[in-house]
């Protein structure tokens, strides 16, 4: 075999090997970039379930507290924000705000004891707890894939790819902002 041939071989090698290596990056980022879309969904979905049971608490609470109709004007703004919320940021937005009215909600059913006392009124909380669970899980989750996702893209070689391809964006975190997360740490204790 002459010099040329074995350097044609050597060539077509290190392009295999290449675009081999470039095609590894590619689909790496393409299950990251599905697993936090997956994630998404997920919260997404319990923000739905969410919001479908803020009327039923909202109307059990009218029941008992036909005065505080500013209250549930807000909740029902919340909802109304929430289940628009088209990005991340819009989401976590929205879930400040529903964390707000929702507890401003329940505030006020400590006011009236027969309301803590009404089985549907436990049920519904019982299932809220639930669901917000479900919410902080789902969350976990999907700001876990965003940070492997973005850390992915942001890394060599992988950037290089990723910049000549043009296709994969870093995804922001679903987060609630240090005020809220000191709100939510000094919040009291409601027991009903």
């Amino acid at each position: 075999m002459s010099t040329g041939g074995i350097i044609a071989i050597a060539i077509v090698a290190i392009i295999v090997l290449l675009v081999v290596f470039i095609a590894g990056i590619y689909n790496s980022l393409v299950k990251l970039d599905e697993r936090v879309n997956e994630a998404w969904s997920d919260i997404t979905v319990q923000l739905k379930y969410r919001a479908d049971l803020i009327p039923n608490v909202v109307e059990t609470v009218k029941g008992y507290a036909k005065h505080e109709k500013e209250t549930f004007q807000m909740v029902t703004e919340a909802r109304t924000a929430a289940m628009g919320a088209k990005t991340v940021k819009q989401a976590a937005e929205a879930e400040k705000e529903m964390q707000s009215a929702l507890g401003r909600i329940f505030a006020i059913a400590e006011a009236y004891p027969e309301l803590k006392a009404n089985e549907n009124f436990v049920k519904l909380q019982s299932q809220l707890q639930d669901v917000e669970d479900k919410i902080q899980a789902a969350r976990r989750f999907y700001n876990a894939g965003a940070k492997d996702l973005n850390t992915r893209i942001k890394t060599f070689p992988t950037n290089l790819v990723n910049n000549f391809i043009g296709h994969f964006k870093t995804r922001d975190y679903f987060e609630v902002d240090d005020a809220e997360k000191a709100k939510i740490k000094d919040a009291p204790e409601v027991k009903f």
